[in-house]
């Protein structure tokens, strides 16, 4: 291209769009942003992360309050108010969405409302919003266009009717009994909300095992913690149909051969997302379905993915890291250097905020073996760790995972207490290629949670020659 408007349009103002934008400015590249919705600030602020997360902390309260027993507390005629727990949500929420539009509009880059929609390879059109009929150009683009519900595929379901995680953010009334379908993140949250807050809860899971991709030990043993809880769970089920019978709401599958049925007030759909790529927007820019690459390109050179859209993870973290590299690759082809940075996922994170939390950084041991590497793997529990068993908090483990050559950290999961917070100890010695041996070495102030990791520490660094 001779001249264009802008050398970056980001498409998107979400967690990657916005970042991604920061990253540009801070490159000296000239960059505006594209954003059709009537709220700005993305899944994460809006309807994922940030409002998920504030439900949870109340029903987190409310599940310790029930359960205080042990710790000589009588809390006698508990009552859940959940508009109120709704509305401090929504305050929150607004906070956070408030400050990213001030962000956004704050003039440190061109923003430009409304949907954009490709009318060659390096133009687009604004359709809808403050600046329909615009056209702009540049020479690179990222989409940060972000991930939609994926619509049912289940009979009857969408004239049923069912919640999901959009719809459970607004809903004021806590259903009596629910059926959860699919047990990824969203669902096993989801399924923790419910069940803390008093309903009935039963999780129907195609696979055989709940958290695909996560560690297996780790998976089984949530699994057990979940129905000691009282929440029922069927994995390996065959998902039939939904059928309305008198108030209730039945779900028939097949588990073994066998057809089986549940019935609950309520259904709760989770079972994923997909990325909002529309091929009518795309198409007459060349862009075509299938995997980025590692650079965060299409198969077209001068756009870029990152976030949700992109995948492989949809996690927040990971998509401002895919959108910094999608820049500072786009300031090497500005500078026509061809020697592009690859996405590096190594240190790859992943936290469920059930109860117990279960976090991941890295390789799980199957995927390690998967890979073929030598590895040694070591765990400890929780009800033999001091400071856990003071809190009451004795589900679970950690474990870690480590090279047998070396000793080097390649992964680690924690089942248990505060899993979140305390992954991240393993994920500043794997940043830094930390062993197992330098792990076991570091002071750990004692009774903490944290110094449960130097038992599986030195179990691997006294095994290493």
């Amino acid at each position: 291209m001779l001249q264009s408007d802008y050398d970056l349009l980001i498409i998107g103002a979400g967690s990657a769009g916005y970042n991604g934008a920061a990253a540009a400015r801070r490159l000296g590249i000239k960059v505006a942003v594209i954003d059709g919705a009537e709220e700005l600030g993305g899944l994460c602020i809006l309807r994922g992360c940030m409002p998920s997360k504030a439900l949870l902390a109340g029903a987190n309260r409310f599940q310790q309050a029930r359960h205080s027993g042990e710790f000589g507390i009588a809390a006698e005629k508990l009552e859940l108010d959940l508009p109120t727990l709704l509305a401090r949500k929504d305050e929150l929420v607004n906070g956070f969405a408030t400050y990213r539009r001030e962000q956004i509009e704050s003039g440190k880059f061109p923003f430009i409302h409304g949907r954009a929609v490709f009318v060659d390879a390096h133009t687009v059109e604004i359709c809808g919003g403050r600046d329909a009929g615009r056209r702009v150009t540049a020479r690179y683009f990222l989409l940060a266009t972000g991930s939609e519900l994926k619509p049912p595929k289940i009979e009857g379901l969408a004239e049923v009717g069912y919640e999901f995680s959009d719809t459970v953010l607004k809903n004021p009334t806590l259903p009596k009994s629910v059926i959860v379908l699919g047990a990824g993140a969203i669902g096993l949250e989801f399924a923790h909300y419910y069940n803390a807050l008093g309903s009935h809860v039963t999780i129907l899971q195609r696979g055989k095992r709940l958290l695909r991709g996560s560690d297996h030990q780790a998976a089984d043993a949530l699994r057990v913690a979940l129905e000691k809880r009282g929440i029922v769970i069927h994995t390996g089920v065959t998902l039939e149909s939904a059928a309305r019978v008198g108030g209730e709401k039945v779900v028939t599958y097949t588990q073994e051969g066998s057809r089986e049925e549940v019935r609950a007030e309520e259904i709760f759909y989770a079972l994923g997302r997909r990325p909002k790529l529309e091929p009518s927007v795309t198409e007459k820019a060349g862009v075509v379905s299938g995997p980025v690459r590692p650079t965060q390109q299409t198969n077209v050179d001068h756009i870029f993915l990152a976030g949700d859209v992109s995948g492989p993870y949809e996690i927040v973290h990971l998509a401002i890291q895919q959108a910094e590299v999608a820049v500072r690759n786009i300031a090497r082809l500005l500078k026509d250097d061809p020697a592009l940075e690859e996405t590096d996922y190594r240190c790859k994170l992943f936290v469920l905020f059930t109860h117990p939390e279960l976090a991941q950084v890295g390789l799980t041991e199957e995927e390690a073996r998967e890979k073929g590497l030598d590895i040694f793997t070591a765990s400890y529990p929780f009800d033999d760790h001091g400071k856990s068993l003071v809190m009451g908090e004795t589900d679970g483990f950690v474990k870690l995972v480590a090279l047998r050559s070396t000793g080097e950290i390649v992964g680690a999961s924690v089942l248990g207490p505060e899993a979140g917070t305390l992954i991240h100890e393993i994920v500043a010695v794997m940043h830094f290629h930390g062993t197992a041996g330098a792990l076991a070495q570091m002071p750990h102030y004692h009774p903490t949670l944290s110094e449960i990791w130097t038992y599986p520490a030195e179990e691997i660094a006294d095994q290493i020659v």
